[in-house]
């Protein structure tokens, strides 16, 4: 029997099937029962699972980041599909086909990664090719930065992700750019690329999704900030010249500045042309990618519109070909 992926998940299905327990919570209810609440995730998307009335060591059967073989029916709760489980036990990995799991797979990063590293060679900025060089030839980093999510829930929140994000970025910067002669094209190219480098020690990422501890101490604006000032100094070993002061100082402007406000943990607003641009871009696609994922993941794959979303104050309008895709 084929896989039934979490995108086809209809209301009333039963399911017996294989997930990746990306979140793992063990709560308590009004009349002090346990019970487990999972986000189980596939290559096409994450739902939310409940079982009621259990022991700890029921829970204790699967922990985040585990295979997990999930017993029970699906239903609509609050607009969302969610699962009913009545029996999960955690299964070998070896057993699954991690493809199932992660949208994006080895074939789709390498030409992902040769493309980012194209772009980073192709400016005309001496100082900041060398830069781009000094990323480049760091195998650990490109690894990192290769298997990194971008996000923990919202865009780009897979395997991947953040590399998939920042060429798309980067692939829009070379887009917008020339239609604004003030606009410093490699500058902003570069502001692209590591706007979110600090995400490859802010978040875990082996299997499971979070936060690591320093990820939740410092947070990736200031660890990307420390990770370019480390590769500016490798520069200047590596070519015996000091790197410009006013291009560094204006490639960290555009890592704190690119949140674009304070209240969305900005520690600085945009003050120049390139972090402006940066800003409204970096927006756009976290925007658009979200926006479809959730239209994508909307239960009622018949309806023209979502559920009401109080996140965003509205519904959204899905197209006649999103409808079809589901």
């Amino acid at each position: 029997m084929p896989r039934l992926l979490v995108s086809d998940l209809r209301e009333g299905d039963d399911v017996d099937q294989v997930f990746l327990v990306a979140e793992k919570q063990l709560r308590t209810n009004r009349s002090g029962n346990l019970y487990l609440h999972l986000r189980l995730s596939d290559r096409t998307g994450a739902i939310s699972a409940m079982m009621w009335n259990i022991t700890e060591k029921t829970a204790g059967r699967v922990q985040t980041g585990d295979y997990a073989r999930v017993e029970g029916a699906t239903q609509i709760y609050n607009g969302a599909m969610q699962i009913i489980a009545t029996h999960v036990e955690r299964v070998d990995p070896r057993s699954v086909n991690e493809s199932d799991f992660f949208p994006l797979g080895a074939t789709d990063i390498d030409q992902l990664a040769g493309r980012l590293a194209e772009m980073l060679r192709s400016v005309r900025n001496f100082s900041l090719r060398n830069l781009g060089e000094c990323f480049l030839i760091d195998e650990k980093f490109m690894a990192k930065f290769s298997s990194a999510p971008a996000g923990v829930k919202n865009h780009h929140a897979y395997r991947g992700g953040l590399l998939e994000h920042v060429v798309d970025l980067m692939e829009l910067t070379r887009i917008v750019a020339p239609r604004y002669r003030e606009v410093d094209g490699d500058l902003l190219l570069y502001g692209a690329f590591l706007h979110d480098v600090g995400k490859i020690d802010e978040l875990n990422y082996e299997r499971q999704l979070g936060y690591t501890d320093e990820g939740q101490l410092v947070g990736h604006l200031v660890m990307g900030v420390s990770l370019l000032g480390r590769k500016i100094d490798e520069v200047e070993k590596m070519s015996g010249e000091p790197f410009p002061a006013e291009l560094a100082a204006r490639l960290k402007h555009m890592i704190v500045s690119h949140h674009g406000h304070y209240e969305f943990g900005s520690p600085k607003l945009p003050m120049t042309l390139e972090a402006v641009v940066l800003h409204y871009l970096d927006d756009l696609d976290a925007k658009v990618r979200s926006f479809a994922q959730i239209m994508q993941d909307d239960p009622d794959a018949e309806s023209r519109w979502t559920t009401y979303l109080p996140q965003l104050g509205r519904k959204l309008f899905k197209t006649s070909s999103m409808r079809e895709s589901q």
